[in-house]
């Protein structure tokens, strides 16, 4: 029979790899709890019909790159391509936006992509969204949250943080029809992405990365002439509060974002350690999606950060840790050893519960059981032999030698075992 190998895009991560993955993940959770954001668990299937009324029906997500079926029952569903959409779902269902809400999130999001460094089909977001607060300070608070994690990462220095504001939607469908009034006069020498953009969805020209699209766009309108006061207020605002808090940013007047959804302020955090998929978070406000999706009209804001590149940059500067390695063997010669073996072990798991401790199994010689203990890294082997079972003992063996010193081991009575083994494993 032929081999049943992953589908492609869908990277399976490897113990070799889930140690940076852990250490990653308890750092960004460490950091949101203490910023008093608080988790919330979202399903990875929802109704189709939520991303193309959140996401907007003539984006690249929506039109080419959600994975969507119908189930038995005819309904239409679509794996999540991104976090936002149901968690605003799941906060106006479940009663939660009576008061302001910080909520966070972390798991698998899915799009039919061109998988590449940093760019899979299945990839991995934490996603971090505050409703009910309409101010520039909250803005503010989630830049600086992000700020934290890159500090906590050792990654800060590594990124720039880029802004801009894309003002109301009054206001960008004003600056919409100067664009397209002024790129139809020269659609040819726009590349093809940006000409089949032109009237479906002509803000995302301004992200294109052809520089001849780009050279185009110098001459053209300016987002930023078209902001009604409102925004520009708050703009201003959010980069006195940055300033004030030692952020380094750099205004971006085309950054504009790829979802609909978007109001006033949106912003990346970008390196130019990844090569091509340097934005690592990204993110801005969204007041509109509640009441769109339903909900009591209500602001918001959210970003969401790239776990596969977080873990390339970690990878990149050597952050990675390494999976660990057992603190004890456990080596069980002969069936009464082994059944003696087992249950003081566990005593010793609950006593102890911080220690990894790996027992033996699969029988096979002392000589050979003895070696896979080295081979461990364990620091220390508990051993059960024939004479320990008689004895009613434990032979507590040292497996890395100090300072140019014997290993040292030591037999003991059962009950000694935990005072023992602490003082064996102690620094």
């Amino acid at each position: 029979m032929s081999e049943i190998t992953a589908i492609r895009g869908m990277n399976d991560i490897l113990p070799s790899e889930t140690a940076c993955w852990q250490f990653l993940e308890r750092t960004v959770a460490a950091v949101l709890s203490s910023y008093g954001y608080d988790e919330i668990r979202l399903p990875l299937v929802e109704k189709t019909a939520l991303f193309k009324r959140s996401i907007g029906e003539v984006t690249d997500i929506v039109e080419k790159e959600m994975y969507t079926f119908d189930d038995r029952n005819g309904d239409s569903m679509t794996l999540r391509p991104e976090g936002t959409a149901g968690c605003v779902r799941a906060a106006i269902q479940q009663g939660l936006l009576n008061t302001p809400q910080r909520l966070w999130y972390t798991g698998p999001m899915f799009r039919y992509e061109r998988p590449q460094k940093g760019r899979q089909r299945q990839f991995h977001q934490t996603g971090v969204e505050a409703f009910g607060v309409a101010t520039p300070d909250m803005d503010a608070e989630l830049i600086l949250l992000c700020a934290q994690i890159w500090r906590q990462l050792g990654l800060l220095d590594s990124m720039e943080l880029q802004l801009n504001s894309i003002g109301s939607a009054e206001a960008r469908r004003a600056y919409r029809e100067a664009l397209v009034d002024f790129l139809q006069a020269r659609v040819e020498q726009l590349d093809e992405d940006s000409q089949r953009r032109l009237h479906s969805n002509p803000l995302r020209i301004l992200d294109s990365k052809n520089s001849q699209t780009q050279s185009v766009l110098d001459d053209g309108p300016s987002l930023e002439d078209f902001l009604d006061e409102e925004a520009s207020a708050d703009f201003a605002r959010l980069c006195e509060l940055l300033q004030a808090a030692g952020i380094q940013y750099v205004v971006n007047r085309r950054l504009v974002r790829g979802l609909d959804y978007y109001n006033k302020t949106v912003f990346e955090w970008v390196t130019r350690e990844l090569g091509a998929q340097g934005t690592v978070c990204a993110g801005g406000r969204y007041d509109g999606l509640v009441g769109q999706l339903g909900g009591k009209a209500t602001p918001a804001i959210g970003c969401a950060m790239g776990m596969e590149r977080l873990v390339l940059l970690l990878l990149e500067h050597g952050q990675a840790t390494a999976p660990p390695a057992a603190d004890v063997y456990v080596v069980a010669a002969g069936d009464a050893a082994q059944g003696i073996a087992l249950a003081a072990t566990q005593a010793l798991r609950c006593q102890q519960p911080q220690l990894r401790i790996v027992q033996h199994t699969g029988g096979g010689s002392f000589k050979s059981q003895m070696k896979k203990a080295d081979k461990s890294g364990a620091r220390v082997a508990l051993i059960w032999g024939e004479d320990e079972v008689a004895a009613e003992s434990v032979t507590v063996k040292s497996l890395r030698a100090q300072n140019g010193e014997r290993a040292a081991q030591v037999t003991v009575a059962l009950r000694e075992l935990e005072t023992t083994l602490c003082a064996a494993l102690a620094p």
